[in-house]
């Protein structure tokens, strides 16, 4: 069965059953109808999926993964923050009349900084040390930008990603692991999104630097089930779980600005029916 099930069901359980309601307390989310939305919440999950032996997609229900990889790709390959250049619609709730976010997400990924190497955005820094010092232990993004969090419509959730290189001892190949840092998330709607996100850039960033992949570790603060998702999550983790997916990367791309949603696919991809997921704004 597939081990990104596993650990889904043990986190949701544990925040059910363990955690504290926000209920009463001042709170910034409401649903459609006006009203608060309340959460259960735990502080502090740290996941590690080892990618070598699976991608950690869930077979619950099934995870839109080239909505997940186009949304990752407007941020990082494209540099966006308007929503028109995106294919889904999961962020127009946060769209200005021009379709902008602010100075959000894929704006920080584009602004330009100086290095002795020269300038570059924080994408091309990867890139660069990935590429020159694989060893480096400096290899990170930082969204959370304080100077500029009043031009943003909504503050970045998954925010840092921290990149480190290790070393295959059998192989001689060098191995790409990542850690995602996320101040707070909204489990039953976007925790595998995220995770599926974030363990296809690494895939894609080891492909075009000749790596193996290694572990993604997922990093959440405030991991939290909001009220009306309780026995949608309930139901969901209760269900019959099925061996992962096989994941295919097309092996001609060797520069990641190259990537489309075309060239990642999961195959073999069993799951649950999907669920109608009310989002809290």
């Amino acid at each position: 069965m597939s081990y990104a099930d596993k650990l889904f069901v043990d986190m949701c359980r544990d925040i059910l059953d363990n955690g504290t309601s926000t209920e009463g307390e001042t709170v910034r989310a409401k649903w459609d109808d006006g009203s608060f939305a309340y959460t259960i919440k735990k502080f502090g999950y740290v996941n590690r999926y080892d990618l070598k032996k699976e991608f950690p997609a869930l077979t619950l229900r099934k995870t839109g993964f080239k909505s997940c990889v186009d949304e990752l790709l407007w941020i990082w390959q494209k540099k966006s923050n308007n929503v028109n250049e995106l294919s889904s619609h999961i962020w127009d709730a946060w769209a200005d009349e021009t379709g902008s976010i602010g100075k959000a997400y894929g704006y920080q990924m584009s602004v330009k900084h100086k290095y002795p190497e020269g300038e570059m955005d924080q994408v091309d820094r990867v890139l660069y040390d990935l590429k020159h010092n694989p060893f480096s232990r400096r290899i990170m993004t930082n969204l959370y930008v304080h100077q500029d969090l009043h031009e943003m419509n909504l503050y970045p959730c998954a925010y840092s990603m921290t990149f480190n290189v290790t070393e295959n001892k059998e192989t001689g190949k060098l191995i790409l692991n990542g850690l995602l840092n996320q101040r707070s998330q909204d489990i039953l709607t976007a925790n595998n999104w995220n995770v599926c996100q974030y363990a296809a850039l690494i895939h894609m960033f080891a492909q075009v630097n000749d790596m193996e992949v290694g572990e993604l570790v997922h990093v959440i603060a405030d991991a939290h089930i909001y009220d009306k998702h309780i026995p949608l999550v309930e139901e969901l983790i209760s269900r019959e779980q099925y061996p992962a997916p096989k994941f295919w990367i097309n092996p001609e791309i060797k520069d990641f600005y190259d990537f489309t949603t075309d060239d990642l696919k999961l195959e073999d991809y069993k799951t649950g029916e999907q669920i109608k997921i009310p989002v809290a704004v």
